[in-house]
């Protein structure tokens, strides 16, 4: 069978209709079952496969079923699953000694499971400085707990749980002046993805982290990056902000941290580590074993692998081939790339190829992201971007008010 060509159903219906009486409907129906994966590319239960240009949402770092990853997973769970964090385990240490040695600071980690709760952390640790304002930007995402959530911007996430924690001010994402008039010498921090990534991988203009920089330390606020979907390597580099020179005081990771095992980390530089002690937070599967085991895997394959590399090169064949005249933009850095087109047609275009065979994400009507596993070569981004003008034709035809 063509792997791209037919599209069955069959066994993905029953366990569809399953779904839908056994789960919140949170995330609406899914899109398909699938039941494994090799490398960037997943199968469905009817056996066709998909070229994952997803990863889990920024996630399977090392695509699926790396072999460094499932051997650390399984020799760590052999020998230790699960403790609480009345103890230490060597993983656990680790891992923090390795991100603060990657980052290039010393300071404090503390672990969680998510990004969300990575965030949670780091807006506790806020309070800590006897402030309680904070500034975050219009497009922004950084979780949806009840404080991760009053740091994003999107009126529908929101506005169904309000009120949220208060003293949040948003201004326009890479407008320092905007930046500069909301901070005060009242203000705890000052919270930016260094690339924003749920609004469609949005680049901010050159100087912008350096600014935010010198307007925090003017007003004694904390600079806090949110690298929980570009950090780890996603755009060629361990961290997006990497290459803007700035050292921040607030940290936060997850997604491709641990290739797909649950895991956060809130990272705080310098003296700022010591600002959460005993009573003031906690997590009872936060730097669980396994999952640092799993972190510990990834960094060391990125290096061994030369995936930092391979990302940055990829990344430019990918946004190369995309050009087309239906698409007005093309961003992103790395294996992190979004895209706009000329008419809202980004939910037909990602239908369009799921049915060819190539999982994307429309994340806002005209807009769609890609953010495929850093171990995807030119060869397998080749055979999307062969499929991509039919993959827009299909998408522009079935919009009757677009013309192709």
């Amino acid at each position: 069978m063509n792997d791209h060509t037919t599209r069955s159903t069959g066994s993905s219906d029953s366990v569809k209709e399953r779904y839908g009486h056994a789960l919140m409907n949170t995330f609406g129906p899914p899109k398909l079952v699938l039941t494994k994966g090799e490398g960037p590319y997943v199968w469905d239960a009817d056996g066709n496969r998909y070229l994952d240009l997803l990863g889990g949402i920024a996630v399977n770092a090392l695509g699926h079923g790396h072999p460094a990853l499932v051997s650390a997973v399984s020799e760590q769970l052999s020998t230790l699953g699960h403790v609480s964090n009345f103890f230490a385990t060597e993983p656990q240490v680790g891992l923090a000694e390795r991100l603060l040695a990657l980052l290039g600071v010393e300071g404090r980690v503390f672990f969680a499971n998510s990004g969300a709760e990575a965030n949670e952390a780091a807006f506790k640790l806020t309070r800590r400085t006897g402030r309680t304002h904070v500034v975050s930007t219009e497009g922004s995402f950084h979780g949806r707990t009840m404080g991760s959530l009053a740091l994003t911007s999107k009126a529908q996430y929101r506005e169904p749980f309000e009120p949220l924690p208060g003293g949040v001010t948003f201004v326009p994402y890479g407008d320092a002046d905007a930046l500069a008039a909301a901070v005060t010498d009242e203000t705890a921090a000052v919270v930016l993805e260094p690339i924003q990534g749920e609004a469609g991988v949005v680049l901010p203009p050159e100087g912008y982290l350096q600014a935010a920089r010198e307007i925090t330390t003017a007003h004694g606020a904390l600079l806090w990056f949110d690298e929980v979907q570009t950090g780890m390597g996603r755009t060629g580099a361990w961290f997006a902000h990497s290459s803007s020179g700035v050292t921040p005081d607030l940290v936060t990771l997850a997604k491709g941290l641990a290739g797909g095992i649950p895991i956060g980390a809130c990272v705080a530089v310098g003296e700022h580590g010591a600002m959460l002690q005993p009573g003031n937070h906690g997590t009872t599967f936060g730097g669980n074993p396994v999952a640092a085991a799993a972190a510990l895997a990834v960094i060391d394959t990125i290096e061994k692998e030369g995936l930092l590399a391979n990302a940055t090169e990829v990344g430019a064949v990918l946004q190369d081939g995309l050009a087309d005249p239906r698409v007005t933009e093309i961003r992103g850095e790395g294996l992190l790339i979004g895209l706009d087109l000329t008419e809202p047609v980004a939910g037909k275009a990602t239908a369009a190829a799921l049915a060819k065979g190539f999982i994307i994400n429309d994340c806002a009507p005209d807009r769609i992201r890609l953010a495929p596993p850093l171990v995807l070569t030119a060869e397998q981004a080749g055979e999307f971007l062969a499929a991509w003008p039919a993959i827009l034709d299909d998408a522009y035809a079935a919009d009757p008010g677009t013309a192709p």
